[in-house]
């Protein structure tokens, strides 16, 4: 069964170029409901630990580097089939190949410097979720 919470982050370019209230327009618009929200930087050991699950990987070393490079915004997010619905709403990881009028087609940069991270499963969107907010930092709305 789908649950509905999801976690996502606006990511430092999306920040950098001014992309945050956009974004948010569109996760509003899309019926999605801001459970828990916060602006901050990521060290680039809390970077690492996000992102252990690709430790050792090619992409990692840059990956954490431009994750700790800025400003992010995390969030977790509300709606039925949340994740399912928020992977359509954000595109493909490589907005070259993202459809028209997603997230990533419209704000990221490039494959390595996206606009948005989102969780890939129920299960990720619940240990995201909690690596940035603790109970008494969600909302039911």
């Amino acid at each position: 069964m789908a649950g509905n919470q999801t976690f996502t982050m606006i990511k430092p370019i999306a920040v950098k170029n001014n992309f945050i209230g956009p974004i948010l327009k569109m996760i509003n618009e899309a019926g999605f409901r801001i459970k828990a929200m916060k602006y901050t930087r990521l060290t680039k050991q809390q970077a690492e630990a996000f992102y252990a699950v690709h430790a050792g990987k090619y992409f990692f070393e840059g990956l954490t580097e431009f994750m700790s490079s800025g400003p992010i915004v995390a969030a977790i997010l509300e709606k039925d089939n949340a994740v399912a619905d928020f992977r359509k709403l954000i595109g493909a990881t490589d907005p070259a190949k993202a459809e028209e009028g997603t997230i990533r087609k419209l704000y990221a940069e490039s494959m390595s410097h996206n606009a948005v991270h989102g969780s890939d499963s129920d299960e990720n969107a619940i240990i995201e979720s909690d690596f940035f907010f603790s109970k008494m930092e969600r909302f039911e709305v």
